[in-house]
C-alpha cells in the first residue's frame, strides 16, 4: 500500500512542528522561578546542600531557584508534593536516601518513588561512621563483633528512630557480620547522639556530618566508615571493607528529581545545569564543609543507582523485620 505524497508531506510537517515546539519550549525554560522542595527542616544537611546548589543554578539559568522546605513523615510529605506537581520543570525535589528506604518501610505511601519521580542527578554522598564511647574497651570492628558474639544479652545501639539510616546501616552491618544487636530508637539524631556521648548507650552508626566532628574532638571513637573509600573529613578511620566486612558499601546520598512526565528536554537541561553547578568551587566547598562529597552524575547513572538502592534497602528492611507503627 502506497502513501500519497501529500499525506506523507503533511505527516513530516506535523512531526517537524512538534519537534520544533518541544525544542523551543526547552530553550525557553525556565521562564519563571523554579521551586526546589526539600523534605526536611531548614538548617539540616539536606537544606544546606539544597540552598548551595539552588544559588548556583539560579546564576546559571537566569531564574530564581527557590528552596521550599516541606518537612515531615521522613521526607514523604515533600516527595508526595513533587510527585503530584505539574511535570513542567518548575517543581523539583531534593531527595535523599530516605526516598529509597521509604517504599519498603511504609505500606500506604501516596506516591510511587520508582514511577512517579524522574532522577535528574545525584549531587552528593556522605558515609556513615560507626562510633563508640571513648571509654569503651572496643577499639575496632573485629573487637565489636567479638564482643557482640560473646555477650549474654544483645549489645545496644542508639538510632535516630525506627527505619532511620542509623538503624538500617547497623542492621546491614549486623547481617554481614553475623551478629545480633538491639536497637534503641530515639526521636532524632540529636538525642541519640547525646546518650552515646553521655555513655548511656555504647554505640551508634550515623552520618559522618554528625559523627565526624565528634570523633575528631575525642567525644566519640570512630571504628569505620560505610563507604568503600575513606571519608575526606576522617581520613584516619578505615572503611568497613578494610575493617574486614567484605562487600559492605553504603552511603547517605542526595539527588534531584522531577515529576514523572517532565519533558526529556527539560530533564536534560536540569541534568546539564546541575553537573555544571557541581563543578563550581564554591558549591564544592559548601558540600565538603558539611562532610559531603560533591558528585554530579547523569540522569541515567542516577536512575540505575536509585533503583539499586530501593532494592538493597528493601532487603535490609525485610530481613530486619523493621516496622513503622
Amino acid at each position: 500500500m502506497s502513501v500519497k505524497p501529500s499525506i506523507l508531506a503533511a505527516a513530516i510537517t506535523g512531526a517537524t512542528s512538534l519537534l520544533a515546539s518541544a525544542t523551543a519550549h526547552a530553550q525557553a525554560y525556565p521562564s519563571k522561578p523554579v521551586r526546589l522542595v526539600v523534605g526536611f527542616t531548614a538548617g539540616g544537611a539536606s537544606d544546606i546542600m539544597g540552598r548551595a546548589i539552588a544559588a548556583r543554578l539560579s546564576e546559571q539559568m537566569g531564574q530564581s531557584v527557590i528552596v521550599e522546605n516541606r518537612p515531615g513523615a521522613a521526607s514523604n510529605i515533600g516527595a508526595d508534593h513533587v510527585a503530584k506537581s505539574a511535570p513542567d520543570g518548575y517543581t523539583i525535589l531534593l531527595g535523599t536516601i530516605s526516598l529509597s528506604i521509604n517504599p519498603s518501610l511504609y505500606k500506604n505511601l501516596t506516591y510511587n518513588a520508582r514511577t512517579d519521580l524522574l532522577p535528574i542527578s545525584q549531587i552528593a554522598s556522605t558515609p556513615f561512621m560507626l562510633v563508640v564511647h571513648p571509654s569503651s574497651p572496643i577499639k575496632s570492628v573485629s573487637e565489636l563483633i567479638a564482643a557482640a558474639k560473646a555477650a549474654k544479652e544483645p549489645l545496644q545501639y542508639a538510632t535516630a528512630g525506627s527505619g532511620s539510616g542509623s538503624h538500617l546501616f547497623m542492621e546491614y552491618f549486623s547481617s554481614l557480620a553475623g551478629i545480633k544487636m538491639q536497637a534503641i530508637p530515639y526521636k532524632g539524631t540529636s538525642p541519640a547522639m547525646t546518650d552515646v556521648i553521655g555513655g548511656r548507650v555504647p554505640l551508634t552508626f550515623d552520618n559522618v556530618i554528625t559523627t565526624g566532628p565528634l570523633s575528631k574532638s575525642g567525644k566519640l571513637r570512630g571504628l569505620a566508615v560505610s563507604t568503600t573509600t575513606r571519608a575526606s573529613v576522617a581520613p584516619t578511620i578505615p572503611t568497613m571493607v578494610e575493617a574486614g566486612i567484605a562487600g559492605f558499601d553504603a552511603q547517605a546520598w542526595f539527588g534531584l528529581f522531577a515529576p514523572a512526565g517532565t519533558p526529556g528536554a527539560i530533564v536534560g537541561r536540569l541534568e546539564a545545569e546541575t553537573i555544571k553547578a557541581l563543578r563550581d568551587p564554591k558549591v564544592q566547598e559548601a558540600f565538603r564543609t558539611n562532610g559531603a562529597e560533591p558528585l554530579g552524575t547523569t540522569a541515567a547513572q542516577f536512575g540505575a543507582f536509585f533503583t539499586n538502592e530501593i532494592d538493597k534497602w528493601g532487603k535490609v528492611v525485610q530481613s530486619a523485620d523493621v516496622k513503622i507503627n
